[in-house]
């Protein structure tokens, strides 16, 4: 699973990787669940266009009366995302989005607790994260972009093996090539399952511990948030 991450929020980078537009640049910063981020998807008036906006890590579902669900939802298993509370109707309705990341962070037991690492592609190179994406209705009426990031299993990957804990089946987001990001966008459903493989390119891992306090892009504090056992969610990435 992937609770923790880097976006692509500088307006350069997701145009020279991604090829879209952004109406905001920010410096690099992390992102928790019930952060924003910025995520690609199909321009709804041209179908071959892509279009990048903000949105809220944590898909949240028609059902969900406060943003706080969204803790529980930031990945979505790829085997079980059809059929899940929280996530088929998004699925079904080929809501999908790739979600830009400069790294992802995980955390590492070999030396016989949790540390956080990260990984990120060679070279300075970002990824485009499988996921998908519903609009949602606050109570107090504002519209809102929510999505999760889609997870496969990694027990046999060469690095994301040695994330999580000892005996933990292991997780890794699905990390799209470029020439993959319109097909995943466009393609049905069925098709869609296609793109629900381990990612096997290069990638780079190092420790890089959390602090104590966690700090937001707003200047808030905030701590990772511990999701509960509920078969509604998809926490287990």
């Amino acid at each position: 699973m992937c609770a923790n991450y880097v976006p692509v929020s500088q307006r350069s980078r997701l145009l020279t990787y991604f090829g879209v537009e952004h109406a905001r640049d920010e410096p690099r910063h992390d992102v928790f669940p019930l952060g924003s981020a910025p995520f690609i998807r199909l321009d709804p008036e041209h179908k071959d266009t892509l279009v990048a906006g903000d949105g809220i890590f944590g898909l949240l579902p028609h059902f969900a009366t406060e943003l706080a669900y969204g803790r529980r939802t930031y990945n979505a298993r790829s085997e079980t995302v059809h059929k899940l509370a929280s996530f088929k109707h998004a699925w079904a309705g080929s809501q999908r989005c790739v979600i830009p990341a400069e790294a992802i962070y995980e955390p590492n037991w070999e030396s016989g607790r949790a540390v956080r690492w990260r990984i990120s592609q060679p070279d300075d190179v970002p990824m485009g994260i499988a996921g998908i994406y519903r609009a949602w209705r606050a109570p107090d009426g504002r519209e809102l972009f929510t999505f999760a990031m889609l997870t496969v299993n990694a027990d046999e990957h060469p690095v994301m093996k040695r994330f999580h804990k000892p005996g933990d089946e292991k997780r890794m987001v699905i990390i799209l090539k470029p020439e993959q990001y319109l097909p995943w966008l466009t393609c049905g459903i069925e098709a869609a399952t296609s793109y629900f493989a381990r990612y096997n390119g290069p990638l780079e891992a190092s420790p890089f511990p959390l602090p104590s306090r966690a700090p937001r892009a707003d200047g808030r504090v905030v701590r990772p948030p511990k999701p509960p056992d509920n078969d509604l969610f998809d926490t287990a990435g």
